[in-house]
């Protein structure tokens, strides 16, 4: 397969929720030999002898498959990666349906801009799902329709994720890194009960912005709190959630989705004063380093932008790069802090990490107090002992 490669087509669809299965079904039944490269890819993705599946970010929909090819690569630079290594042949988008001679792009912007101007310069095809469910969104999000070359059209719901459960442990890690972020902050969340835990304890603050790459409930949730600055658009590239989230952004001034190589820089990032990056990691070590891609010597899902974030958060006058999550791993029942992480480091350098046992002030601490500021405050207390002792054999003198 792999040595078929060179010649085979590669066709870029969207990822996350707004994938255009119609016109991906029909493509998949029409063309024998394929690439396929999409982010977040959901259950549903073509998975037979002669596609080869590509990923920077590896949704449940490629997850374990043994055709895939996971190319690592923060957020910010996959459009670069399709202008260059990675060049399509075929752009497969979901839109709205046409008005004033523009479609949207609606809940997915991301890299599909940059697919789509890779494409059109060597000569290949935009293929557009045309579809009355798809909320009309400003920004980059809006196409002009000539660039379209061939559409089709169909009347289908946009899917939504299944509901983070909120658990226990969840709240309180939200409760504690809501603590952290005061009034006038600029958000970014990831994806996860925990940093919806948190968007749902700031409630109560005021004049809040959003700058991040995606956003969900929460973010209509602190909307309809009067937590927004209401001068400021709510940012993104792409977003996903509920029925009435997608009713909220559709046609809304107040929501202005941008494409990835914008929303992801860092330069870019560090312009908004405050921002707080919160992002939520499978894994932490003793030297302060976040594991949020790998899981038993696999890939899980990618960098994302918390690389991203993280660098435009510490460079953000007052901003601050957050990891939150649980001290324990409730299905593998192990800590989810150890003592040197054994894959690669999705990000390092954080301002705090935070889980229900605490908050760790890792900024401006040496390296052995970074150490002893996790397993004090991050670490769950039936691992502390054993985490003190591996210190000591890495050289960390707490």
């Amino acid at each position: 397969m792999l040595g078929a490669l060179p010649g085979t087509p590669r066709i870029v669809v969207g990822g996350n929720f707004a994938t255009p299965w119609r016109a991906l079904a029909v493509f998949d039944g029409s063309v024998a030999v394929y690439r396929l490269f999409a982010l977040n890819a959901q259950p549903g993705m073509p998975d037979r002898e002669g596609v080869t599946l590509e990923s920077s970010f590896v949704g449940p929909g490629m997850r374990g498959r043994s055709r895939l090819r996971y190319f690592p690569c923060r957020l910010s630079l996959v459009p670069t990666l399709l202008a260059s290594a990675l060049p399509p042949d075929v752009v497969l988008v979901q839109t709205s349906m046409p008005a004033d001679g523009r479609v949207s792009l609606g809940t997915e912007v991301n890299v599909l801009p940059a697919a789509i101007e890779a494409v059109r310069a060597h000569g290949g095809l935009v293929i557009a799902q045309l579809n009355p469910r798809v909320p009309y969104t400003y920004g980059d999000a809006e196409l002009p329709c000539e660039v379209i070359d061939y559409a089709i059209e169909t009347e289908a719901p946009l899917p939504s994720p299944q509901e983070w459960r909120v658990t226990d442990s969840s709240a309180v890690i939200g409760d504690r890194v809501a603590a952290l972020i005061g009034d006038g902050a600029t958000l970014q969340a990831g994806i996860g009960a925990v940093p919806d835990a948190v968007l749902a304890g700031l409630h109560g603050r005021r004049g809040l912005a959003v700058w991040s790459e995606m956003f969900s409930d929460g973010v209509l949730g602190l909307a309809k709190a009067s937590a927004l600055d209401p001068a400021q658009p709510v940012t993104a590239s792409f977003a996903f959630g509920s029925a009435d989230l997608y009713a909220w952004i559709d046609r809304n001034p107040d929501v202005r989705m941008l494409r990835t190589e914008t929303v992801n820089d860092p330069a870019q990032i560090a312009r908004h004063p405050r921002l707080a990056s919160v992002n939520s990691a499978l894994q932490v070590d003793l030297f302060a380093q976040a594991n949020a891609t790998w899981v038993n010597g696999r890939i899980h899902s990618g960098f994302g932008g918390q690389t991203d974030f993280v660098v435009g958060a510490l460079h953000s006058p007052g901003g601050q790069a957050i990891i939150a999550l649980p001290s324990w791993h409730p299905k593998a029942d192990v800590s989810t802090v150890v003592s040197r992480l054994d894959g690669p480091v999705t990000s390092f350098q954080h301002s705090y990490i935070v889980s229900e046992q605490g908050a760790a002030d890792i900024w401006g601490h040496d390296e052995p107090g970074q150490g002893e500021q996790i397993i004090e405050h991050v670490a769950h207390p039936s691992v502390r002992e054993q985490l003190r002792e591996s210190a000591h054999a890495l050289g960390l003198r707490l």
